[in-house]
């Protein structure tokens, strides 16, 4: 009777590692966590669940040898996939233990319920980094974009912009002023374009753009970077300058805003200088 054999790596025991920890995660929490309906309660789930799910696709697709029949391109697919994951469950290690353990009162297997599931998010973050870690690009190694510092910057950015849609949207924080809008159009036309790049990679038609991937690339870097660094500048004025304020207050919603422009403002300038290294070199 023929037996069927997988081939083992290291990269397909990181894999199933992200899979049983992710699992323990939603399930536990699930099971016994009492969690409340809508809200953060669901984002950190979907954080788990989503992880899971598209790990096991990865994982399934190669071992049976499928990426073939996959209409993606493969050298960008898993890579993408375990870093937005790696983003999500690191989000969800922060949000859960916020919302669900801190100051909150349940019986003692409610809460351990709890920890168990923050506990395993927190491993499953350290298991998507090492998978990333695994599969990036290196110096003179022939790769998907996806792979290469400049792809995977291109995650962060949009992962980034979505957390602050999230933050100013709930409440709407951008409506008092007509520079606060332009903040808001920042961060709408930068993600819209990051994540244009990565779906063209991920189905292989960067081809189809009527100018140079490279040169698509460079200008939309160089243009990201001063629409953020106006966007870094002008939504810390308008929210916090008592002149501007009115009677609105600094909420910790809008610092984090604030910190997250930032943030991608620094994303947004080192996939410029990467971007830039890589065209001269291939130059």
């Amino acid at each position: 009777m023929p037996l069927i054999t997988f081939p083992t790596s290291q990269l397909l025991w990181v894999r199933v590692v992200a899979i049983l920890f992710t699992c323990v995660a939603f399930s536990v929490v699930a099971h016994s966590g009492a969690l409340p309906h809508g809200g953060m309660a669901d984002w950190c789930i979907f954080c788990w669940a989503f992880s899971f799910a598209c790990t096991l696709l990865v994982l399934l697709v190669e071992q049976f040898g499928l990426q073939a029949r996959i209409p993606v391109s493969w050298s960008n697919f898993p890579i993408t996939i375990a870093c937005y994951a790696a983003l999500l469950c690191f989000s969800a290690s922060i949000i859960f233990p916020v919302f669900f353990l801190k100051d909150q009162h349940y019986n003692k297997e409610v809460r351990d319920h709890r920890i168990a599931s923050t506990v395993f998010s927190c491993l499953a973050t350290v298991v998507y980094i090492a998978e990333v870690s695994l599969t990036r690009a290196r110096p003179g190694e022939v790769a998907g974009y996806m792979a290469t510092a400049p792809g995977l910057l291109k995650v962060c950015q949009t992962f980034v912009a979505c957390v602050i849609f999230i933050l100013v949207s709930d409440p709407v924080s951008y409506d008092q002023h007509a520079a606060l809008k332009w903040c808001m159009a920042v961060y709408c036309i930068c993600f819209i374009l990051s994540m244009a790049v990565v779906v063209l990679c991920l189905g292989e038609c960067t081809g189809c753009l009527p100018i140079p991937f490279s040169k698509f690339l460079s200008a939309y870097g160089l243009l990201a970077v001063i629409m953020y660094l106006t966007a870094t500048i002008i939504w810390p004025v308008f929210q916090f300058d008592k002149q501007y304020q009115g009677r609105s207050r600094a909420s910790s919603n809008l610092i984090a805003v604030a910190v997250l422009t930032a943030l991608n403002f620094l994303l947004y300038l080192a996939d410029l200088v990467y971007t830039a290294r890589l065209v001269f070199v291939s130059v």
